[in-house]
């Protein structure tokens, strides 16, 4: 019998023991589905607060402020043959990597399930709730500082309603995408996320620092060593990292391109108290990227294309394509952006020379995107205007026949290129018209 306070259908877990109970429990099932609730705001890493568990006959809530030894839960997520069912699970998952340095043995993001099935992405977990389960979900607590005790009932029941019904999701989602023939997709694309979110979390990712576009590589250069210096100073004083120095201003230092501490303080945002004691490591970043060899400076610009041939393309391609995925039940955002579409669009004109292949190029998303893309740009396929009173009234029309033929011979090919592979996870650029 567990030692953890039952109240309301539901486990109170409060100390060390109580967690290494619930987790032997838990690993009798073949899945665990979990949940979290956090505070950012203040400190460099996200705080836990709680963890909210549900597995068959089993709806618990771990007051992580009080029991604070957690290994236990977080290696039986990483035990071989357990699926961890999440909802937007990145910081689920940053919890995880920080904790035992090991992703999850199975993780499904109810959230990336629901895109391969439905238009919407990225949908709420209330959304999904409605849309699979057509249920309310308690709306209550969203401005909850979860690091105050004692919770309340209404606080507990508005954490645990996060995880309380997405077994019932995951199974209907798993159904449907094997009806459609996408579950290889979901597992490809849990992976690839898995990926992504690993390296925003152990890998220093100092591109997201927004309003970087359009600076030099000598800027980029200062921008590189500014995101580091931030970082590290966040991370000694267990601080947001844009309470050191926000993007805005360390862009605005990047183009001063000056080490200089008075000219640094004069600029309007750096009169703050704190400066005297940031201020010689801020000069001696800039200094380090003012001084880098030109050709150990990071690139800017992924193409060599006239940007306005690829923003009318990418326009065009973007609306066709996200139409296309809505006829096929799937989330236009979750196949990719408008930028993607660009990257895309450059690889197969030839301008892309980045060292990675465009995410729309490689995949499910190839699968998908490819055969609209490369109708469209040999004149095999058009974008028209269907019925005006449908949702989605753009229609790709396709030629087919001797004037299917006729279209794709319009225009010289840019240079000739081998037939594709069969595999269809790559698609490489085929023979194109001329621009």
């Amino acid at each position: 019998m567990p030692n953890s306070k039952q109240s309301d259908g539901f486990e109170h877990v409060v100390t060390d023991s109580e967690v290494c109970d619930l987790v032997d429990r838990l690993a009798q099932h073949p899945f665990v589905a979990f949940d979290t609730e956090f505070v950012s705001e203040h400190t460099y890493r996200s705080q836990l607060c709680l963890v909210q568990v549900a597995a068959p006959g089993i709806l618990a809530v771990i007051d992580t402020l009080k029991a604070r030894q957690l290994e236990p839960f977080w290696r039986l997520l990483a035990e071989p043959g357990r699926t961890t069912v999440v909802h937007a699970g990145r910081e689920e998952m940053g919890f995880i990597l920080h904790a035992i340095q090991t992703r999850p043995s199975k993780l499904f993001d109810i959230q990336v399930g629901a895109g391969l099935v439905d238009h919407d992405f990225p949908a709420g977990y209330a959304s999904i709730v409605r849309r699979f389960l057509n249920l309310p979900t308690n709306k209550g607590e969203t401005r909850t500082d979860w690091r105050l005790r004692p919770l309340s009932q209404a606080q507990l029941d508005y954490a645990l309603d996060d995880v309380r019904h997405l077994e019932r999701i995951w199974r209907k989602i798993e159904a449907q995408l094997e009806s459609l023939g996408r579950t290889s997709w979901m597992e490809e694309e849990m992976a690839t996320w898995q990926d992504e979110v690993e390296e925003s979390f152990i890998r220093k990712r100092w591109r997201r620092v927004s309003g970087l576009s359009g600076l030099s590589r000598r800027e980029l250069a200062v921008a590189r060593e500014l995101w580091h210096w931030r970082d590290s100073v966040a991370e000694s004083r267990d601080m947001p990292p844009k309470r050191v120095l926000r993007d805005d201003l360390l862009v605005e230092l990047c183009k001063r391109k000056s080490a200089d501490p008075h000219e640094i303080s004069a600029i309007r945002g750096m009169q703050r108290s704190d400066l005297r004691h940031i201020l010689g490591g801020l000069s001696e970043a800039i200094a380090r990227g003012l001084a880098l060899p030109e050709d150990e400076c990071p690139g800017g610009e992924k193409f060599r294309a006239p940007p306005s041939q690829l923003a009318v393309l990418g326009q065009f391609m973007a609306t066709a394509l996200a139409g296309a995925c809505r006829q096929m039940n799937l989330a236009p955002a979750l196949v990719g952006t408008a930028s993607d579409m660009r990257d895309l669009l450059a690889w197969k004109l030839g301008y892309h020379h980045g060292d990675r292949e465009p995410v729309l190029a490689s995949g499910w998303r190839a699968a998908v995107v490819g055969p609209i893309v490369d109708d469209l740009l040999s004149g095999r396929a058009a974008l028209r205007i269907g019925d005006l009173n449908s949702n989605d009234p753009l229609v790709i029309e396709r030629f087919d026949g001797p004037a299917g033929a006729e279209a794709g011979r319009r225009g010289p090919p840019r240079s000739p290129q081998p037939d594709p592979p069969s595999t269809p996870d790559r698609h490489p650029p085929r023979s194109l018209p001329e621009s």
